[in-house]
């Protein structure tokens, strides 16, 4: 996969930013934080949906590496 030129500067700038900082890691804590509190919000209410627990299941299927069979 080819990236585009902002990508590329985008690393360049992190890679130096980690290089100055001593608070990089805070910094990537919170955002880790936040993107799993986003993910688990998003299952919550894919739960609460029509036929959300059944796809929850057939995600936590595919993770696990079973084979998943539409009835």
């Amino acid at each position: 996969m080819i990236r585009d030129k902002t990508h590329s500067e985008q690393i360049v700038r992190w890679a130096n930013h980690v290089k100055s900082s001593d608070s990089w890691k805070s910094e990537l804590n919170l955002f880790i934080d936040a993107q799993i509190a986003i993910a688990r919000r998003a299952y919550d209410e894919l739960a609460k949906s029509k036929g959300g627990r059944l796809k929850l299941k057939k995600l936590r299927e595919l993770k696990m590496g079973k084979v998943v069979r539409s009835n």
